[in-house]
C-alpha cells in the first residue's frame, strides 16, 4: 500500500514540476502579443520593446549554469522554493511596472529567478524518476510541456491582453507560484549533492559575462554584421567562454564539469536543445506578428490561431513516448527536426493575400508531429548517464542550451528580418512584410536540418544505451563516474 501511495505521490510531484516548467517557458513569449499594447501604454522605444523579451533570456540562459550548481549544493528543493518564490515577487513587479526601465528590470529579475528554478525542477524530475520505463513517460510529459510552452505562452497572452489587460501576462503567474510552492511543501523531497560542495565562482562570473556578450552582440547584429560594436560583443563572448573552459578543466569542483559536454551523446543533445530553442522563441514570434500585422487577427485570435502547436504534441506524446521505447531516441531526433523544417519551409511562401487555413494552419500542424517528436526524447537523452552528483549542473546546461539558443535565435531571425524588409522598417507594405517573414522562415528551416545532421553524426549507439536502464550496472558506471 505504501508503495502505491509513493507512486502516486511521485506522479503528482511531476505535475507540480511540470507546471513550473510551463511558467518558465511560457513567460518567454507571453508577453509577446501585448507588447504592442505595453510599448503603447508605457511608450516604450522599439529598442525598449525588444529588450523585454531579450532581458528575460538573456538572464535566465546567462544564470542557469550557477542555478544549477546552488540546487546540487544547497539543494534542490530548497532553490525550488525560493525560485519560486522569487519569480512571483519579480512578476508582480513587472505586472505594475509604470515605466519600460520597471518592465524590463522586472523581466530580467524573472529571468534570474527562473535561473534558480529549471535547473531545481529538472534536477527533482531526473532524481524522482531515476530509472525504467516510468522515467521515460515522465520525461516524455517534462518534454512536451516543455515544447508546447512558447506556444501556450502565445495563446494565454492573447486571452489575457483581449479580456483583461497586458498586466496580467506577468500578474497571472502569481496564480502558479502559489500552486508550485504549496505543491513542493507537501510533495516534493530534498535531496542533493553528497560531500564538501564549494561554489566555482570565477567560472560563475566568466561564463555569465560570456554568454551575455554572445546574446547581446547578436541583438546588435540587426543595425549590421559589420559594426565594431557586434564583433567586439561577439568577440569578447567566444574569448571569455574560452577562458571559461580553461577555468572548469583545471578547478577541483567546477561549475560546469567538462565531462557533461564532452560525452558525444549528451553534446549532440544538447546542441540539438539550443537549435530547438532558437525555432521556439525565434520563429513563434515571426508568425504572430504575420497572424497580426499581415492578417489583422486580434490578439486573442492571434492566440488561438497559434494553438495548434502545442495541441499536436500532447496528443501526440504517448504515441511517441511508445515509439521511444521501441525504436529509441536516434530516428525521433532524426526525423522530428527534418518534419519541423519542412513545415517551415512550407510556412515560409506565405503571402499578403492568403488564408490562415491555407498557408499557416498546415504548417502548424505538421510543426507539432515534429516538435513531439523531437522534445519527448531530447531531455532524457541529455540526461541519461548523468552521475547525481551533478544532476543540477546538467539540468541547467539543458535548460541553458534552449534559452540562449532562444536568445540568439530571436536575435538571429530578427536580423534576417531587418535585411530581408531592406530599410523600409514601419512604412513596409503586407506583401513586405510576409516576404521578410517567410525569410525567417527559411533560416529556422536551415537551422533545424542542421540539428538533424547533428543527430546523425553525434547521437549514435543502441537504444539501451541512449536511455536509462533499469539494469543495477548503470548505477555502478554512475558511481565510477561521480568517483572521477
Amino acid at each position: 500500500m505504501s508503495a502505491t501511495v509513493s507512486a502516486r505521490k511521485r506522479w503528482w510531484a511531476l505535475a507540480v514540476l511540470s507546471l513550473t516548467q510551463l511558467v518558465v517557458v511560457l513567460d518567454g513569449t507571453i508577453v509577446t502579443i501585448a507588447l504592442p499594447q505595453a510599448q503603447f501604454e508605457l511608450e516604450l522605444t522599439d529598442v525598449q520593446r525588444q529588450w523585454v523579451v531579450t532581458a528575460y533570456a538573456l538572464a535566465f540562459g546567462a544564470l542557469l549554469l550557477l542555478g544549477g550548481r546552488i540546487a546540487d549544493y544547497w539543494g534542490r528543493k530548497r532553490t525550488y522554493l525560493v525560485g519560486m518564490v522569487g519569480f512571483g515577487l519579480a512578476s508582480a513587479y513587472g505586472g505594475l511596472a509604470q515605466s519600460g526601465v520597471e518592465l524590463i528590470v522586472a523581466r530580467g529579475l524573472q529571468g534570474v529567478f527562473a535561473a534558480m528554478l529549471a535547473p531545481a525542477a529538472l534536477a527533482l524530475v531526473a532524481v524522482t524518476f531515476p530509472t525504467g520505463r516510468d522515467r521515460n513517460i515522465a520525461f516524455a510529459i517534462f518534454g512536451t510541456v516543455a515544447g508546447a510552452g512558447a506556444a501556450v505562452g502565445l495563446v494565454l497572452g492573447g486571452v489575457l491582453t483581449e479580456f483583461a489587460d497586458w498586466r496580467w501576462c506577468l500578474l497571472v503567474n502569481v496564480f502558479f507560484v502559489v500552486i508550485g510552492v504549496i505543491g513542493a511543501l507537501v510533495l516534493l523531497s530534498e535531496s542533493k549533492a553528497d560531500g564538501d560542495n564549494r561554489y566555482d565562482w570565477p567560472g560563475a562570473v566568466v561564463v555569465t559575462l560570456g554568454l551575455g556578450a554572445v546574446v547581446y552582440g547578436f541583438s546588435l547584429a540587426e543595425t549590421g554584421w559589420g559594426s565594431p560594436w557586434t564583433i567586439g560583443f561577439l568577440a569578447a563572448g567566444v574569448l571569455l567562454l574560452a577562458l571559461f573552459v580553461v577555468i572548469e578543466s583545471r578547478g577541483s569542483q567546477p561549475l560546469l564539469p567538462l565531462r557533461i559536454v564532452t560525452d558525444r551523446v549528451r553534446g549532440g543533445a544538447l546542441l540539438i536543445q539550443a537549435v530547438a530553442g532558437s525555432v521556439i522563441i525565434g520563429a513563434t514570434l515571426y508568425v504572430t506578428l504575420h497572424l497580426q500585422v499581415v492578417l489583422g487577427m486580434s490578439a486573442l485570435w492571434a492566440g488561438l490561431a497559434s494553438l495548434p502547436i502545442p495541441l499536436v504534441s500532447v496528443l501526440l506524446a504517448p504515441l511517441v513516448t511508445r515509439m521511444l521505447s521501441r525504436v529509441g531516441p536516434r530516428p525521433l531526433l532524426i526525423t522530428g527536426p527534418l518534419i519541423v523544417a519542412a513545415a517551415l519551409l512550407y510556412l515560409s511562401r506565405i503571402t499578403a493575400t492568403g488564408t490562415y487555413a491555407v498557408e499557416v494552419l498546415p504548417a502548424l500542424l505538421v510543426m507539432g508531429v515534429g516538435m513531439s517528436l523531437l522534445f519527448v526524447p531530447l531531455q532524457n537523452v541529455a540526461l541519461s548517464r548523468v552521475a547525481a552528483h551533478d544532476m543540477g549542473a546538467a539540468s541547467a546546461t539543458v535548460n541553458s542550451a534552449l534559452q540562449i539558443g532562444g536568445s540568439v535565435g530571436l536575435t538571429v531571425f530578427t536580423a534576417v528580418y531587418a535585411g530581408a524588409l531592406g530599410g523600409s522598417g514601419q512604412s513596409a507594405t503586407p506583401a513586405a512584410l510576409a516576404s521578410a517573414y517567410g525569410a525567417t522562415f527559411v533560416a529556422a528551416a536551415i537551422g533545424m536540418v542542421a540539428a538533424a545532421v547533428i543527430a546523425v553524426v553525434l547521437v549514435r549507439g543502441a537504444k539501451e544505451d541512449l536511455l536509462p536502464s533499469v539494469a543495477r550496472k548503470e548505477h555502478g558506471r554512475e558511481r565510477e563516474h561521480a568517483a572521477v
